[in-house]
Parts: C-alpha cells; sequence; structure tokens
C-alpha cells in the first residue's frame, strides 16, 4: 500500500469506471487528482476559439463537481508535462503517479519524457487500460503478431473478450484528498482561448452529456444498421466527442452493446455498434504498433503516388475545404463541419474519397484539416478513416474503388434533406436536380433562383473523367506491387 499518489487525467474526464483512478484508490491511502491544460497541444492549437477546449473545460467543472462530493477535488495546471506533473508530485509528496495508457506518438512521447522526470526524483509511473478494451498483446494472429486486416481482427477480439474486461474500474479503500481552498479552474481568456457556440450547437459536455446521449441512442439502436447511413436522420450515437474526451468509458458502451443483443442473432443494430467500436480499438491497435502510418501510407508503395501540386491543386484544396466543389452533398457535408465541427461518417468517407480521388489531393491535406476542425479529433481514427478512403491504409478499399460523389447523394440523401439545411442557396431546387443542379437549363435556374457558377458552383471536376486519372495515378502503386 502506497501512502500517496496522483491520478493524472488525460483524455478521460470521468470519475466513475475510470481504471487509473480505480488503481489508486486501492493500491494507495491517500489519492490526488489533477488536469494539466498541455501547452505542447493548446500552443499548436491555430483557432483561439476552439470548441474542443471549452468542451474539456467544461468537462473539468463536472469532474471536479463530481470528486469534491466524493471528499476530492481536482487539481489544476497549465504548463509543459515533463515540468508540471513532476513538480506537482514533488509538492504533493506522492510516491507515485498513474495514468491512463494513450496510444499516439506524441502521447507516448510525453509520457516517457515524464517517466524519466519522476523517477529521476524517486517517484514512480503507471500506466493503465482503460480508452481501448483490449490492447497490446492482448490480440495478436496465431503467429503472434498484430493484426493488419479488420474482419479476422474482429473474430478474435470476440473470442478474446471476456467478462473481466468490461468490468467498472472502480478503487478500494483509498481517500481522495481535497485540494487547496485556493485552487480554481483557470478561464477560457486564463488559457489564452475565447468562448464557444458550443452549446448553442447542443453539445452538452461531461458526464451528464454523455449520459443524455446514451440513454438516447439505446432507445434507437435497434435501427441502427438501417440509418447510420443517412446524415438527415437521427441514426447514430453522436458519442464520438465523449469517447475522445473519455467522459464515459469504452466498457460501458460495449457492454450496452451486447445487453441489446450485439453477440445474440437477429440485433443486426447492436451488432454492427459494437462491430464500430471494435474498428476503434483496432486503429488504436494499428496507431500504437505501426506509429509511422502518423506521417506515411500504412502501405510503403503508396507513397510513390504523384499527388496534384501547383495554383490549380490549391484552388481545388480551397474549394473542398470552403464546400465550394459543385457536389451539393460534399459541400453540405464540409460545411457542416465548418459551421459545427461535427461530419456525419458516411460523408466523412465521401469527402476523403472526393479530395483524394477526384481532386487529386494528398490525403495527408485532408486529415489535418480534419484534425483542426473536427470537436472529436482522435488520430487513431482520422487517420486510419484517410488512410481507409485513399486506399493506403491497412485493409483498405481497392484503389480502383471510387466513391461517386453524384450516387452518393442519391443513395444517402435522396430528397436533398441534408443538402438543403446546409446549402440554403438550393433550398428552391426541385428534388430531381437537387443532387446535380447543373443539370438544369437556364430557364430552370431562374425559375429556382440559382445560377450555376453564380449562385453556386458548377462542378470542379467530372467524374468520370477524374476516376480514369486517378486510376492512372495508382497505377504506380501495381507497378511496385508486382512480382
Amino acid at each position: 500500500m502506497l501512502d500517496s499518489i496522483l491520478v493524472w487525467f488525460r483524455r478521460d474526464l470521468r470519475d466513475i469506471d475510470h481504471v487509473a483512478l480505480g488503481e489508486a484508490l486501492r493500491r494507495g491511502r491517500r489519492v490526488h487528482c489533477a488536469f494539466l491544460f498541455d501547452r505542447e497541444i493548446l500552443d499548436s492549437l491555430v483557432r483561439r476559439a476552439d470548441r474542443r477546449v471549452e468542451f474539456i473545460r467544461e468537462s473539468l467543472l463536472e469532474l471536479d463537481a463530481a470528486l469534491r462530493r466524493r471528499g476530492g477535488g481536482l487539481l489544476v495546471r497549465h504548463g509543459w508535462p515533463a515540468e508540471e506533473i513532476p513538480r506537482l508530485a514533488g509538492e504533493l509528496g506522492v510516491a507515485a503517479v498513474f495514468a491512463n495508457r494513450d496510444y499516439e506518438p506524441q502521447a507516448k512521447r510525453r509520457d516517457a519524457a515524464v517517466s524519466a522526470a519522476l523517477n529521476a526524483g524517486g517517484i514512480a509511473f503507471e500506466s493503465f487500460k482503460d480508452q481501448a478494451v483490449l490492447d497490446g498483446d492482448e490480440v495478436l494472429t496465431q503467429a503472434g503478431r498484430p493484426f493488419t486486416v479488420f474482419t479476422p481482427y474482429k473474430k478474435a477480439w470476440l473470442k478474446r473478450l471476456t467478462e473481466d474486461d468490461l468490468q467498472p474500474g472502480e478503487g478500494g479503500a483509498g481517500t481522495l484528498v481535497m485540494p487547496p481552498s485556493a485552487q480554481r479552474l483557470p478561464s477560457l481568456a486564463e488559457l489564452g482561448f475565447a468562448a464557444t457556440d458550443l452549446r448553442a450547437l447542443g453539445f452538452v459536455p461531461g458526464m451528464s452529456g454523455a449520459r443524455q446521449l446514451l440513454a438516447d441512442f439505446v432507445r434507437r439502436i435497434s435501427r441502427y444498421r438501417q440509418q447510420r447511413d443517412f446524415p438527415a436522420v437521427k441514426g447514430v450515437s453522436y458519442l464520438s466527442v465523449h469517447l475522445r474526451f473519455g467522459t464515459l468509458s469504452i466498457r460501458e458502451l460495449v457492454a450496452a452493446a451486447i445487453a441489446a443483443g450485439a453477440l445474440r442473432p437477429g440485433h443486426e443494430g447492436a451488432a454492427t455498434w459494437l462491430s464500430e467500436l471494435v474498428w476503434r480499438d483496432f486503429y488504436f491497435m494499428i496507431l500504437d504498433r505501426f506509429p509511422q502510418v502518423a506521417e506515411r501510407a500504412f502501405k510503403p508503395a503508396y507513397e510513390a503516388i504523384a499527388w496534384e501540386q501547383g495554383p490549380p491543386a490549391e484552388r481545388a484544396f480551397a474549394a473542398w475545404c470552403a464546400g465550394r466543389t459543385g457536389y451539393p452533398l460534399v459541400d453540405a457535408a464540409m460545411r457542416q463541419l465548418n459551421g459545427t465541427g461535427y461530419m456525419h461518417n458516411r460523408l466523412r468517407m465521401l469527402t476523403a474519397s472526393f479530395l483524394s480521388k477526384d481532386l487529386g489531393i494528398d490525403w495527408r491535406r485532408g486529415e489535418a484539416y480534419f484534425a483542426a476542425q473536427l470537436n472529436d479529433f482522435d488520430l487513431a481514427a482520422n487517420n486510419g478513416g484517410w488512410q481507409w478512403a485513399a486506399s493506403s491504409g491497412c485493409d483498405a478499399q481497392p484503389f480502383f474503388r471510387i466513391f461517386n460523389p453524384l450516387l452518393q447523394s442519391e443513395r444517402f440523401d435522396p430528397a436533398g434533406k441534408f443538402i438543403r439545411r446546409y446549402l440554403p442557396e438550393l433550398a428552391a431546387v426541385p428534388d430531381r436536380f437537387i443532387h446535380a443542379p447543373w443539370r438544369m437549363s437556364l430557364s430552370e435556374q431562374a425559375a429556382c433562383g440559382v445560377r450555376i457558377g453564380r449562385d453556386t458552383p458548377a462542378p470542379l471536376v467530372d467524374h468520370q473523367q477524374a476516376r480514369q486519372l486517378t486510376l492512372q495515378r495508382y497505377a504506380v502503386v501495381k507497378c511496385l506491387a508486382a512480382p
């Protein structure tokens, strides 16, 4: 039994089912809790009105209140991890610092630096599995290697899963320590940020926000498989930002899926959702075991692709970012992202495919743009999704599979409801033209008050022509792969 332990909260902003906190309460007599506003992360953010920073701060207010109800509270610092965490641990006189494991290359370097500084002062550092259900060597091929294809990984994951893996990370007899009375949470302004429209957009931070969404989704989960691909329908869980910042645990979500019948025949909605949660573990594993994917293609041959460059490519990229490609569903998706920080998963695939395979622009540029815009940005999932769309990742779609933006629009937003929501300039366009307004005659354009090239852009590219260029561009991959 250790006399005192410091629990370092990161992307796990809850006080229940929290493995590091539970272990600290089980193994320590006194437990301090802390959160660090990491300058390495915050100083790199371009926008000073960043919803993610506000989401974190609001979630911390709720976390601190929850810990105080249990006799403790949250110490909050703002600085560099390798300096602040060892300094705080020394001030508190703790024997160890506990934290939940992170799989991103930068986070692993951070933890190594913090661990080294702590160890130099005679303080231990331990990390625990919390944001993944299974990690490390828990799911391997029969040859003892990491999986690189999802379906066999999922089969092995389900076979390996036990009830113990889903047990809440609760604690023991340790006592939470109340922070000094002068302790308070810094304001957004003190952190160098401004307030956002987070609440106005309907995002409710913290554990309470996560709890509301989960309760709502469980009532709809049976329809998940049928409705999840339609952005105008309330078909998904909307829990991604809460998973990203850990205001609820992945174990609870997997348990909810299983309770809804995910492992029993005839419950396709719950089974499909469980599969998505397994994808999350899969991408964590890929990033952990193959950290080079954060900068390069998982498949080395794809590094030989010559992406479009120069002024035309720059103009095309700017148009894609702004939602001005001329393809309504692509543009509506980008407007949703720019306006709310959220994008429906089906549309993430479509817009990523359009950038890399219709415009021929390096997927890394799109990945970086999403990273800056998404409220739920997670390196593992974002990188995995972009490499999947660009065909350069593990278990990605074949390079000759190219989303047709017109067919995707007709199939997944058939009445144009989503398009009209984010492209109000097309509100009066008849249903038969909503997916391809450029097909309207001048008189038809005049009748609905939309002029192609003035009120809405003409298509940047012809999809069929772009498809042929993409096949030529990716031909180098076939050549390199040939025996």
